[in-house]
């Protein structure tokens, strides 16, 4: 289907308005030899916005699915790349954490394949009244390099101020909003665009890496892109009583085309911890 140099010199669409080909096209181009080009005439924040004005439609990989689909079009591409991010509660529930999605679609080939990267969000929110409140606001917040978003009353309050990325428009936005609130206080919060926010620009740098080294992962039958685990595979013997426990033991590697399977020990001589042992540790 392709070999290692598949998308060598290959033209691959991107579709952003927030600045994501800053850290997407030069991964692409070193180490893939790929060329990204950035479409243009489609607005992405009526597929969803962070500031809740405009609500996502369908799932997070639906939505990077969209994107790269709609840039692939635009400039009759056969082949895009998109991403989209979402900020929720961590893998364990107990920490923020903001999960990045970056999808390539081959036409071609007929697949896709996704990278993925989190990290802890910078994040931050606020009610307040005055302005020298803002500011203390805004500097725990790392503002000017992290934009802010100002609005008057409430979150919910559809008058918003985005994209403010210096003291004189913070200081112009918030004066405008505090003279249209009911409530004599401004909803503050940081700017979670990616061009606005450059912790999250690096997690979008982290999952495009990661999509990278899926891209390069060849499929030992068909050769196809994407050969990745797909299933870890608990059973790894307790080191004392040598019982299977719930920690792994293999990972079953998968064709993104669903056409070849590998398991793959990862744990040979290996031994779980006691602790982790359901007999030993009831």
């Amino acid at each position: 289907m392709t070999g290692p140099d598949g998308y060598c010199g290959r033209r691959i669409s991107l579709l952003t308005q927030h600045g994501k080909e800053q850290v997407i096209a030069p991964i692409f181009s070193d180490s893939l030899g790929a060329q990204i080009e950035l479409a243009t005439g489609f607005d992405t924040d009526s597929l969803g916005t962070f500031t809740r004005d405009v609500a996502r439609q369908g799932n997070q990989l639906e939505a990077a699915r969209k994107k790269a689909l709609k840039g692939m079009d635009l400039l009759g591409i056969e082949r895009g790349v998109a991403s989209e991010g979402s900020f929720g509660p961590g893998p364990f529930g107990f920490f923020p954490s903001n999960l990045e999605l970056v999808i390539l679609v081959d036409r071609v080939l007929g697949l896709e394949i996704v990278g993925r990267a989190e990290g802890a969000p910078h994040s931050f929110h606020e009610r307040l009244g005055t302005y020298d409140a803002l500011v203390a606001f805004a500097e725990r917040a790392s503002f000017p390099a992290h934009g802010l978003v100002v609005r008057p009353d409430t979150d919910g309050d559809p008058r918003i101020r985005k994209g403010i990325s210096d003291w004189s428009a913070l200081r112009a936005a918030f004066d405008e909003a505090i003279a249209e609130a009911s409530t004599s206080v401004v909803f503050v919060e940081s700017d979670l665009r990616a061009h606005m926010n450059p912790t999250r620009m690096e997690v979008i740098r982290r999952a495009t890496h990661n999509l990278v080294t899926r891209i390069q992962s060849k499929c030992p039958r068909c050769a196809s892109p994407g050969f990745w685990a797909v299933e870890r595979i608990a059973g790894l013997p307790c080191r004392d009583c040598e019982s299977p426990t719930d920690e792994t033991r293999a990972v079953r590697w998968g064709c993104v085309l669903g056409d070849h399977f590998e398991t793959r020990d990862v744990a040979t001589g290996r031994f779980a911890d006691p602790y982790r042992c359901s007999l030993c540790n009831p």
